[in-house]
């Protein structure tokens, strides 16, 4: 339930989890994006992707978005996790898919920023859907303490 009491049908979003393995296959730093100047939330931090598009998948989405958002072409992407959060503006269903293969040179096509991270993050603030994100990650990596900044 949102916070007026109806239930809002939550908008489907493919999330790219980008993320560098070094040559033994173990997770290295993952890449955050940042929200574009006139997109709710301008500035904050996230993981890239977008909306489904009717009749598409989720790694369809994600291939789709990486290209116009980014300029990069992906291989594989992996399900991860899945996410339901409820903004002011929107309930969304996050995908959230790994992905360690891509080609072509990073293009910020929507004038966003882009970073290669580590726990902590350093970029700020980061989106709430993030959150728990940078959380499973520590999980993952045995990584205690905090994941971002306030």
């Amino acid at each position: 339930m949102s916070a007026s009491g109806t239930e809002r049908t939550p908008v489907q979003v493919a999330v790219g989890v980008l993320v560098e393995r070094d040559a033994q296959g173990r997770e290295g730093r993952f890449l955050l994006t940042s929200r574009p100047e006139g997109k709710v939330y301008a500035g904050y931090w996230e993981f890239p992707g977008g909306k489904l598009e009717a009749g598409e998948t989720v790694h369809e989405a994600l291939a789709r978005e990486l290209w116009e958002e980014l300029g990069i072409r992906i291989g594989a992407s992996h399900p991860w996790r899945e996410l339901v959060m409820d903004y002011p503006h929107a309930r969304v269903h996050l995908h959230f898919h790994k992905v360690y293969d891509w080609t072509g040179a990073f293009e910020m096509r929507e004038q966003q920023a882009m970073a290669w991270e580590n726990l902590p993050v350093a970029s700020h603030p980061v989106l709430p859907g993030t959150i728990p994100v940078l959380q499973w990650f520590a999980a993952e990596r045995g990584f205690a303490g905090a994941t971002h900044r306030d």
